[in-house]
């Protein structure tokens, strides 16, 4: 019985591996005590027009720190140049094992509103783009098979208006929404945007990259939103010890 898991196992990862490129668009807006409604943090993890040290991405377990120093996952292969200067670093990584590669943006905290809006866009197959990496054509933004939002609920804070286009069922695609009550606030604008929802909150959280790196494991394998979910759960509790039932009422998936 234990060989055929193993079996299985191997079978599931190769077809993973050599089916479809995958492509992973990250929306990160830059934790900011200045320019967005939060409790304060401490300053230097709080500038929002600092990337290096900003808790959202250059902390330790910020999307650039965590998927660069601490997963053997994912490995830094080029950083771009970005035409909006709202973006302040624009990375692109590559699993070490699976045919995926993730393009992670880190706006401005002032510019937050900015960011939401060009993660909602891309949920609606908006705003698409084309990366050229080793000859190989690697498609982001509206045509990324996933997209995630990191960082504060910025529609606590402001409304936001949209012009959504029409999407068919064959070109939904996933998204994660690391932001406290993101279902509450998110879902009215996820609805008109066509996307699924694989993974956002029903209660104040910490998006920090763990909880990313985990949900992207199981989306990679194909893993209903259940799985999913319980992922982020048991390693949101890892991190914070918030108890294992506190963090899998945090989570949800769908509508």
């Amino acid at each position: 019985m234990k060989g055929k898991m193993i079996i299985a196992i191997c079978l599931m990862f190769f077809k993973v591996s050599f089916g479809q490129t995958k492509t992973v668009h990250v929306y990160v807006a830059l934790c900011d005590n200045k320019f967005q409604g939060i409790v304060p943090v401490p300053k230097k993890l709080g500038d929002g027009k600092d990337p290096k040290n900003n808790l959202y991405w250059g902390a330790a377990y910020g999307v650039k720190s965590y998927l660069k120093y601490k997963t053997k996952d994912w490995q830094l292969v080029k950083k771009i140049a970005s035409s909006k200067s709202e973006v302040l670093e624009k990375l692109l990584f590559k699993h070490t094992v699976m045919d995926v590669y993730l393009l992670a943006e880190a706006y401005d905290g002032e510019f937050i509103k900015e960011c939401i809006g060009d993660f909602l866009k891309a949920l609606n197959t908006q705003n698409r783009e084309r990366i050229l990496y080793n000859n190989k054509k690697l498609d982001f933004g509206g045509s990324a098979n996933l997209v995630a939002y990191i960082g504060h609920d910025g529609l606590m804070d402001f409304n936001i208006d949209i012009d959504y286009k029409n999407v068919d069922n064959d070109t939904k695609k996933d998204a994660i929404i690391l932001a406290c009550f993101s279902k509450d606030y998110f879902s009215t604008e996820v609805k008109k945007s066509g996307a699924n929802p694989l993974l956002w909150t029903t209660h104040l959280m910490a998006p920090e990259a763990y909880t990313l790196k985990s949900a992207i494991d199981g989306w990679i394998l194909n893993e209903a939103g259940s799985q999913v979910k319980e992922r982020a759960a048991q390693v949101y509790n890892k991190y914070q010890k918030c108890g294992i039932r506190g963090a899998r009422n945090l989570f949800t998936t769908g509508f």
